[in-house]
């Protein structure tokens, strides 16, 4: 996975991405869950290993019967020896059974890049949310002086007989407004650095509010003609690929579950009366043997294992074509909400500029008494409007960016940097 969040130029946003890699706990749970199914492999595999077992003993027996005459006589018997079995794969159905745990074992490390990415797009998606609303507190909180500073204008022409109470009454209004604006983002900071916090692993009282600018971020550029190979690297396609690999073997196996199974035995060792010619070449034993177990009745649990995998490998097609619709299917999303929302935010800033320009003209007639205070409120209103959409158009941009990011895995190479 390329680290694609440098790629918007934030330091902060770099070493909080950095952090969610280190200590994000549904991480390092997901990579508890490969160590498990490389066990789960191993274990697999041992059944195309023979088992040796070797074992020592020594028997003591006593017979009941004697005479008066003489003590009850003993026999001491040592024996050393090694046991092997082995079950011969004729069919096939052992080596299967490890493929689809080697399998399953493969999927789970792209299901923990699944849950990487995931928790890399989380914070990165949280930390704008955070950014936005911090940088709309800003623009409310700079409104509500601008507003302020109308209403002791309209205040003044109050006193002197050139403004009515109606007018005072409704510039208050936006006052008020205003202010009733501030508590929802400060809200908004307070629950998104929360989340942010887990997302890192990290308590949130420890960690502190990020203080980035939505206005310094970088948005990453799309060059044409993205290749669409790179989907494969999307690791819930993998995932969805490995999966369908185990089914098949498990397939494998369960056709082979309907064949006898051969098991090959051998024992040998020494068996002696006495420890001192216990290893001599005479006390030598040894014995070969082979069964054949054939199921001839079982009630139908070999055929409903059978069509139980057989309907799980139908279903995991289904997924996997799925998976690989719905990456395209996010590819294009994505695309276009960059390059529609791109031409919306140059849009809203020519709207900002013209806002901004007729707001300072109004309040400027409303100093000299040649304006009437419809048209200040309407350009008041008008220039608070278009900064705070400005705002959210930037934040989606951003969001867009790191859902295309999301959508081809992990980034792609050769961007080029737009501001």
């Amino acid at each position: 996975m390329l680290d694609w969040w440098k790629a918007f130029h934030l330091p902060e946003l770099t070493r909080l991405s950095e952090r969610t890699l280190a200590a994000n706990l549904d991480i390092t749970a997901a990579v508890a869950r490969i160590e498990q199914a490389d066990a789960q492999a191993r274990l697999a595999g041992v059944a195309l290993l023979p088992v040796l077992n070797g074992a020592a003993n020594v028997a003591n027996a006593q017979s009941s019967a004697f005479d008066a005459a003489r003590k009850p006589p003993a026999r001491t018997t040592h024996d050393i020896g090694l046991n092997a079995s082995f079950e011969l794969d004729f069919w096939g159905k052992n080596r299967a059974l490890r493929d689809a745990s080697e399998n399953s074992a493969l999927a789970s490390r792209y299901d923990t890049e699944t849950v990487r990415l995931t928790a890399l797009t989380a914070t990165a998606n949280t930390y704008f949310q955070i950014l936005a609303a911090r940088e709309r507190l800003r623009l409310a909180n700079e409104n509500l002086v601008l507003a302020n500073r109308v209403l002791t204008l309209i205040r003044l022409r109050l006193a002197v007989g050139t403004a009515t109470a109606l007018d005072s009454a409704q510039q208050e209004s936006i006052v008020n407004n205003l202010r009733a604006n501030v508590p929802p983002f400060q809200q908004s900071i307070a629950q998104n650095t929360a989340v942010l916090a887990v997302l890192v692993g990290q308590a949130p009282e420890r960690l502190k509010t990020p203080s980035g600018s939505l206005r310094s971020a970088a948005i990453p550029q799309v060059r044409p003609g993205l290749p669409s190979d790179l989907l494969e690297r999307r690791p819930d396609i993998a995932f969805a690929q490995s999966q369908l690999e185990a089914s098949k073997a498990n397939l494998v196996a369960a056709r082979a579950a309907f064949f006898p199974t051969i098991q090959l035995t051998a024992q040998g060792g020494f068996q002696s009366l006495a420890l001192n010619t216990l290893l001599d070449p005479k006390n030598t034993f040894y014995s070969l043997a082979a069964g054949l177990t054939q199921p001839i009745f079982d009630a139908g649990r070999l055929q409903g294992n059978f069509e139980q995998v057989k309907g799980r490998q139908d279903e995991l097609i289904a997924d996997y074509r799925k998976a690989v619709i719905s990456g395209f299917s996010d590819v294009e999303k994505a695309l276009a909400a960059i390059r529609y929302l791109a031409q919306q935010e140059a849009l809203q800033r020519l709207s900002l500029a013209s806002s901004q320009k007729a707001y300072e003209l109004s309040e400027q007639r409303l100093k000299e008494g040649t304006v009437d205070l419809v048209t200040v409120l309407n350009t008041q209103q008008s220039l608070f409007s278009v900064q705070d959409a400005l705002v959210q158009t930037r934040l989606a941009r951003l969001l867009a960016a790191v859902s295309l990011y999301q959508a081809l895995g992990g980034g792609w190479p050769k961007v080029t940097i737009t501001r």
